[in-house]
């Protein structure tokens, strides 16, 4: 019977995404096939591995005022807990309540990619967000506070030498509100969060970056909590208008 080792698999999930990213690199001419065959990847890793209470999707993220964010390559949102997921014609729609993280996928790292997937982050931390009291069987608990949204980017390769330094950090740091990325993962050399402790980015270097990512991202998004209870009705409000 062979034997199993937590390390060999740890190291083939890593792999297995590097390869998929790198073959998209090489296979794909087009810019825009490119981009969505590598959000695609990125997509399938967080499905298939993070907890069935979370989902993953390309979409628009919608606020109960009407406001919508710019496309998001890669959302990971609530499925247990949101009372409505929008889908028309292959478009996704989520309510702006039901999001715990936002992520721009692309091939490579640059200064102007982390400027785009700041503004795209801001275009849904900036989004109105509702949060009701909650009914239970003794009573009803205070409305919950909201979740901060985490933001992210996911990369193949980096434009950069050394690849996680000093200009990804300067990139980075040029916008610490509402644009800010928390996490992101440069697949062929590393992953990178912002630690709120020392207030700084932290750079990794490592050999399976797709896994630490992966690991990381669960921490996270297990210290955010729950979504909070959506008012529908206020979202309803728009059928008469």
């Amino acid at each position: 019977m062979p034997e199993w080792s937590l390390s060999q698999l740890l190291s083939s999930l890593h792999e297995d995404i590097q390869q998929r990213l790198a073959t998209v690199r090489k296979t794909f001419n087009h810019p825009g096939t490119k981009g969505d065959a590598s959000e695609n990847v990125w997509i399938s890793l967080l499905e298939t591995y993070l907890p069935k209470r979370y989902q993953a999707a390309k979409a628009h993220v919608v606020d109960s005022l009407g406001n919508f964010s710019q496309q998001i390559d890669v959302v990971v949102f609530d499925r247990q807990y949101s009372p409505f997921i929008f889908t028309y014609e292959n478009e996704t729609i989520i309510p702006a309540e039901s999001v715990y993280a936002v992520f721009e996928a692309k091939q490579t790292a640059d200064a102007g990619l982390v400027t785009y997937a700041q503004e795209k982050v801001a275009s849904v931390r900036r989004l109105h967000r509702t949060s009701l009291p909650i009914p239970y069987a003794k009573g009803v608990y205070p409305a919950k506070a909201l979740i901060p949204i985490i933001g992210g980017l996911l990369t193949f390769e980096s434009e950069w030498s050394p690849a996680l330094g000093p200009s990804f950090d300067k990139a980075l740091t040029a916008n610490l509100g509402d644009g800010r990325l928390d996490i992101g993962c440069v697949a062929s050399h590393g992953h990178f969060f912002f630690d709120q402790s020392a207030a700084r980015y932290a750079f990794v270097n490592e050999n399976k970056p797709a896994t630490a990512f992966l690991f990381k991202l669960i921490s996270q998004l297990q210290f955010s909590g729950t979504v909070p209870m959506i008012d529908v009705d206020a979202y309803a409000k728009w059928l008469i208008k």
